[in-house]
């Protein structure tokens, strides 16, 4: 399991391999009508690590959707921000990834992993 970054003090591991490349990656605060545009530096079936100046409180609920960089599979799930680094981003869990989204991300994994 890899170390994960300290958070508040605390220090968070991940319980799942990362992923480094998507594309077409959107998110939406629920409650507004902005769509924010971001770059993500990692992924998992678990959540997702995302680049953004924008600050959001934990427990703020997000949807996310963005394309697998692979497959072209297009994902879309809403997530809970479980971390906020100010200034730098945010780490989401996903709350209602569909089956075949989290299958679809951990074939990528796997695709990357193997090279």
């Amino acid at each position: 399991m890899k170390a994960g970054r300290k958070a508040g003090g605390v220090r968070r591991s991940r319980v799942a391999v990362r992923f480094p490349h998507l594309r077409e990656l959107s998110l939406s605060y629920e409650g507004r009508n902005e769509d924010i545009w971001v770059r993500p530096p990692d992924i998992s079936v678990r959540g997702m690590f995302i680049n953004t100046a924008t600050r959001f409180p934990e427990g703020s609920v997000l949807k996310v959707r963005f394309r697998l960089t692979r497959s072209g599979v297009e994902i879309s799930a809403r997530s809970e921000v479980r971390y906020c680094l100010v200034g730098v981003g945010v780490g989401v869990e996903f709350l209602d990834l569909s089956p075949q989204g989290a299958q679809a991300i951990e074939k990528e994994i796997q695709w990357d992993s193997a090279r």
